[in-house]
């Protein structure tokens, strides 16, 4: 018996089960059959920092009056005055696939408005093809209706940078999803990042497309693997995108000049910082030089030329005539921002600054140029000037972003469900900001913070302010105080300080105190295996220079925790590159 041919739906059908899609899904629900292999913090993760935003898919209607008929029979309403734009890259995706002149492939888009669950604003993107009755395309679009090659699913990002993209693209190829295209939309100003679906997906759609707000074209380089070659066009864009500019595609030397400058652009933020220039400005209201410099006891024409310098680097954006106000970037600078990076600024202005410029000598010596400086470790320098130890602590607080999903983390969950309430010691916890967190997010859950005497009474002062403190015991004390019978263990930002010889003695501290049933989460960055641009990989150098320690691969980290009889169990990306650990003690231990 011959087989029968299975039916390929209707242009309207599956303009209508596009639309039912988007109506039904929310983003939770759809991110986990997108990518099944999610655990809870990665969900968190993508969850916290996206939202589902239309469904699309490529019709052939026979002619334009026909295509707004079945629109309007889906509940799909478009604007009848609207001209709908062209859509270049759909054009010479199909032109490419069939191996036909583009020039007679006139693809449209049309984005009609559906609202979702909670009466949200999405779209459904038709691109449309028309294929007139007995037009060489009709093999064209039985092809293509038959495969689904550019149906999609799209998730616009909230407040991207180029992190939180980077650790996107990082969670959706790390379950299978593969970079399959993109570009930046100048008319728009968004860059789009697409890839192909993992095999296992339950979505039933086969590519899936990151819509971030911006220019985000160094981020795509990366996405594409092909830096210095200029980035496709978004379908939604009318024309060509813009190239992106990479060091690759410059001059030598240009390209020499420009990172010869980076002493420069360090000074600039860190003096904009101190002098609490940010603070004088805001993100919605420009201020001339004059006022701005009355504010701010500054020279009216040396302020002018900062900004204008602020303004290529995206810190500031306006002009001398017209004023200037702060970026979401220089916002950041500002000293009352949440996760204000003034006191970063201001270290890597001021003494770690010094410090790199003694590079050299840590390159012959292989000893700490910060040491060499100053005339001690920094931690030793920074207690003896309690004004840097504090400004040391509020600038670790400043990546407090990173810590954000940890409060998910299936560990962290657990113990704060558990029957009898349980214990989450952080060790060399800082100023106790991620014990805030944990605390706050799981009522049940006590905490121990053992840290430096300074460092624990503004422990003390964060707890109090998260209302957690009378769930928290404090602890004055050195590795070798690690308390036992916690149920989970944290060191966060700890080990890279270290060499590899003190990170396994540390270890072997927490796994000596450590109850059989016990976890460890170690929250580091991790230098990437295959060349990739990263910030571990830079930090690696400034641990080199001022601190002593390094940043590592996770199999680095394995081989330490197995010195320690700890076994590596799993790890999981979390913001600004980070990642935690999840370690136990080893069977043998």
């Amino acid at each position: 018996m011959k087989p029968q041919t299975p039916q390929i739906p209707s242009d309207a059908a599956r303009l209508s089960a596009a639309a039912d899609f988007v109506r039904e899904h929310d983003t939770a629900a759809l991110l986990s059959l997108l990518l099944p292999g999610l655990d809870a913090l990665e969900s968190r993760a993508l969850e916290d920092r996206c939202h589902f935003s239309h469904a699309a898919l490529l019709v052939f209607p026979p002619d334009p009056a026909t295509l707004r008929a079945e629109l309007a029979s889906c509940g799909l309403a478009v604007d009848p005055d609207a001209e709908p734009a062209p859509s270049v890259v759909v054009r010479d995706r199909l032109a490419a696939r069939h191996r036909h002149d583009p020039a007679g492939l006139d693809v449209r888009i049309l984005r009609p408005s559906v609202p979702g669950p909670g009466a949200e604003h999405r779209t459904v993107e038709v691109f449309a093809l028309t294929v007139p009755p007995g037009s060489g395309l009709a093999a064209v679009a039985a092809y293509e209706r038959a495969r689904e090659h550019e149906a999609h699913l799209a998730f616009e990002v909230e407040h991207p940078d180029p992190l939180v993209l980077r650790g996107m693209c990082a969670i959706l190829t790390g379950h299978g999803a593969v970079p399959d295209g993109g570009g930046y939309n100048p008319h728009e100003d968004g860059t789009v990042f697409y890839f192909t679906a993992p095999g296992d997906t339950k979505a039933g759609y086969g590519r899936v497309e990151l819509y971030a707000p911006g220019d985000h074209r160094a981020v795509l380089a990366a996405h594409l693997g092909t830096p210095g070659q200029a980035p496709a066009a978004h379908p939604r864009t009318p024309g060509p995108a813009h190239p992106a500019r990479s060091t690759r595609s410059a001059q030598p030397a240009e390209t020499l000049l420009r990172l010869l400058t980076g002493a420069w652009t360090t000074q600039a933020l860190a003096c904009f910082a101190a002098l609490r220039i940010p603070d004088a400005m805001s993100t919605d209201t420009a201020l001339t030089g004059g006022p701005l410099a009355d504010r701010t006891a500054t020279d009216p024409e040396s302020l002018a030329r900062l900004l204008r310098y602020l303004g290529m680097l995206d810190v500031v954006t306006g002009d001398e005539e017209n004023g200037f106000r702060l970026t979401p970037a220089g916002a950041l600078l500002r000293a009352d921002a949440p996760g204000s990076l003034r006191p970063l600024a201001l270290l890597y202005g001021g003494p770690f600054y010094e410090s790199f410029a003694a590079l050299g000598h840590t390159l012959r010596t292989g000893r700490t140029a910060f040491d060499h400086v100053f005339g001690a470790h920094h931690f030793d320098h920074f207690a003896r000037h309690p004004e840097l130890a504090g400004l040391f602590d509020r600038s670790m607080a400043a990546s407090t972003r990173m810590f954000e999903p940890l409060t998910g983390h299936p560990v962290i969950t657990a113990a704060g469900m558990a029957e009898r309430p349980a214990t989450v010691v952080d060790i060399a916890g800082g100023n106790g900001e991620l014990l805030a967190r944990l605390l706050t997010a799981h009522p049940r859950l006590h905490g121990t913070l053992l840290e430096r005497p300074h460092a624990v009474e503004a422990a003390r002062r964060t707890l109090a302010d998260a209302g957690c403190a009378d769930r928290c015991t404090f602890l004055t004390g050195d590795f070798a105080d690690v308390p036992p019978d916690g149920e989970v263990y944290v060191l966060s930002r700890v080990l890279h300080d270290w060499d590899d010889d003190r990170c396994t003695e540390i270890l072997r501290h927490c796994a000596r105190a450590m109850p059989a049933h016990a976890d460890l989460l170690i929250v580091e960055r991790l230098l990437p295996t295959d060349g990739s641009p990263s910030l571990a990989v830079s930090w690696d150098l400034h641990m080199m220079c001022n601190v002593g320690g390094r940043e590592r691969t996770a199999s680095h980290y394995a081989r330490l925790l197995a010195a320690a009889d700890l076994a590596l169990l799993s790890r999981t990306p979390l913001p600004l590159e980070g990642h935690v650990l999840h370690a136990r003690k080893s069977a043998r231990a």
